[in-house]
C-alpha cells in the first residue's frame, strides 16, 4: 500500500483541524464552522478547553452549538460578541485565490455573517477540495420561502445571462420535503461545472429579491489548510 492510500479523508481532515487548533490562543473570540471538517476542530478545541484554554465561541449551527456545548466550550452569540478574532470552518471547494464555495451542509448563511465578523478566517480541509475552477460543487444558493419558484427562475436567469449551464434546484431533506436552514429558508443548489468569474455571479445573485445568501465566500478567507498524505501544508497570509 502505497503512502497516499495509508490516509484517510477523515485523517486528512484531523490533521489539518490540529493544525488550525495553533493558531488559538488564551483569550480568543472564536467562530465556530459546521460541517465534518468543522467538528474536528471542534472536537480539538473540547480538548484544549479541558486543559484549561479559556475562549468563547459562536457557533454557525444549532448542530455545532450542541457539539460544543457537550464538550464544555463556553459559547456566546453576535450580539454578545459582535468582533470575532479568529473563525475555523471548513469548505466544499476552493482555489488559488482563496475562494471558497460553501454550504453543502446547509449552514452559508450563519457561516458567512460570522466569517464576516472574524479578523481572520482559517479554512481547513483535505486536498480534494482543491480546484482550479470553482464550479464543480454545486453552489447553494440560500432562498426565502415566500415565493420559492419566482426566485428559482430569477436565479436560473442570472446563471444563463452569465452564459453559465445549470438549472438550480430545490435541495430536499431524507424525508424528501424541502430541506430547511436553521434560518427558516431553503437553499436551491446549481450545479454549473466552472465558474469563471465568481464576483459576477455573486453579484448577480445577491441583487435578486428572495435571495437570502449564496454559498460564495470571496475575501473572506485568510489562510487555507491543506492536508493529504503527503502532510499539511498553508496557502494565504504567513501564519
Amino acid at each position: 500500500m502505497s503512502t497516499a492510500q495509508a490516509i484517510s479523508q477523515d485523517e486528512a481532515k484531523r490533521r489539518a483541524a490540529a493544525r488550525a487548533a495553533e493558531f488559538v490562543r488564551p483569550g480568543m473570540r472564536l467562530g465556530l464552522g459546521t460541517g465534518s471538517t468543522a467538528a474536528f476542530f471542534v472536537d480539538i478545541l473540547g480538548g484544549m478547553v479541558r486543559d484549561g484554554l479559556d475562549v468563547v465561541g459562536v457557533p454557525t449551527s444549532e448542530r455545532t452549538r450542541a457539539q460544543a456545548a457537550s464538550l464544555g466550550v463556553r459559547l456566546s452569540t453576535l450580539d454578545e460578541t459582535p468582533e470575532l478574532d479568529l473563525t475555523v470552518d471548513g469548505a466544499d471547494e476552493f482555489d488559488a485565490k482563496l475562494r471558497l464555495i460553501k454550504g453543502g451542509g446547509g449552514a452559508l448563511l450563519r457561516e458567512k455573517i460570522v466569517a464576516a465578523a472574524s479578523a481572520r478566517m482559517i479554512v481547513i480541509t483535505d486536498a480534494s477540495k482543491q480546484v482550479d475552477t470553482l464550479g464543480k460543487f454545486p453552489l447553494p444558493v440560500e432562498v426565502d420561502r415566500f415565493g420559492l419558484e419566482s426566485t428559482r427562475r430569477h436565479v436560473a436567469s442570472a446563471v444563463a445571462r452569465l452564459g453559465l449551464a445549470g438549472a438550480p434546484t430545490l435541495r430536499t431533506a431524507a424525508d424528501g420535503h424541502p430541506f430547511v436552514t436553521d434560518g427558516g429558508h431553503c437553499i436551491l443548489d446549481c450545479g454549473l461545472g466552472r465558474i469563471p468569474d465568481p464576483e459576477a455571479l455573486a453579484a448577480a445573485l445577491v441583487a435578486i429579491p428572495g435571495v437570502v445568501e449564496h454559498g460564495l465566500f470571496i475575501g473572506l478567507a485568510s489562510i487555507v489548510v491543506i492536508a493529504d498524505a503527503a502532510g499539511v501544508r498553508t496557502i494565504g497570509e504567513a501564519a
